[in-house]
């Protein structure tokens, strides 16, 4: 795992990816520092790291799009799938360089909160509690965009698709309003996401007597329970999927200056998730 590490992380710098990317970023968290902070005065760094979460939705698809597209296309991935290393070490050594290009920045911009307690109040704590969820936020993202490599050899679908998905995290919580609250609007709400998850797990299993068990079972539990307790899909819908949008918990953060020790162990749950269904998407090219 450390040799890929060191492989990786080296290609970024000598392709100028990880030099450009870091500079994006710099530039902008000055950018944004300049006007918030300096010239608005605005005592926290965390209106900052607010306006970057918009950013990192250009910059981090561009770091993640190469992960393994590239390797797919010029067909160095089969050296690495016939090399002595698993498949989980080989995720993982290039999950982690593309986590360290990004650290870069973020331990760049630690300094901002320390410039404006020089020039007067500042919430430290409550500055560096919202670059922590910044961070882990910007790691689920590029965990969405090394799965989304995984799955293509062309970087251009790798990026577009990352961006998009990002985007459509960052739109979750205004398209809630547009979900139907009725009870067999909910039902049918799950039905689909539920058919959505099946579909998921046969393209990475490659099991279709496994995806058609899941289908069935899922499909005869939501319609008994709508048909014994209609009531229960009330809003339902809703409700379940606002519990998950990524983009609140670190507005938790860096709006409500609330430390939600919960949200960051959800975040990490994500990564974890991703991380393993990169493995699988892989496993499943290695063994097809």
């Amino acid at each position: 795992m450390a040799a890929i590490y060191r492989r990786e992380l080296k290609a970024y710098f000598q392709s100028m990816t990880g030099y450009v990317f870091i500079a994006f970023m710099v530039l902008f968290i000055g950018i944004y520092f300049m006007a918030y902070n300096m010239m608005s005065g605005y005592p926290y760094f965390s209106y900052t790291l607010s306006g970057m979460v918009t950013i990192i939705m250009i910059g981090i698809p561009v770091l993640t799009m190469r992960s393994f597209a590239d390797d797919r296309k010029t067909k160095t991935d089969q050296l690495l799938l016939t090399s002595p290393v698993s498949v989980a070490q080989m995720v993982l050594g290039k999950y982690l360089s593309m986590i360290t290009v990004y650290a870069v920045p973020v331990l760049l911009s630690g300094i901002c909160p320390l410039i404006i307690k020089l020039n007067g109040n500042a919430n430290l704590k409550a500055d560096y509690a919202s670059l922590l969820a910044f961070f882990l936020l910007g790691c689920v993202y590029i965990a969405i965009g090394m799965f989304i490599s995984s799955l293509t050899e062309s970087q251009i679908i790798a990026a577009v698709g990352t961006f998009g998905i990002i985007l459509l995290l960052l739109l979750w919580p205004s398209l809630l309003g547009f979900l139907p609250t009725s009870a067999i609007g909910s039902a049918a709400g799950f039905l689909i996401l539920w058919s959505g998850i099946v579909f998921a797990v046969s393209r990475i299993t490659s099991h279709g007597p496994l995806a058609a068990v899941l289908e069935a079972a899922g499909v005869l539990c939501i319609a008994v329970l709508y048909l014994v307790k209609k009531g229960l899909f009330e809003r339902a819908l809703t409700n379940v999927l606002e519990k998950i949008a990524v983009t609140d918990v670190f507005q938790n953060f860096a709006s409500h200056n609330i430390f939600d020790a919960g949200g960051l162990v959800y975040y990490i749950s994500i990564i974890f998730l991703l991380v393993f269904m990169t493995v699988q998407s892989i496993e499943k090219r290695r063994w097809s």
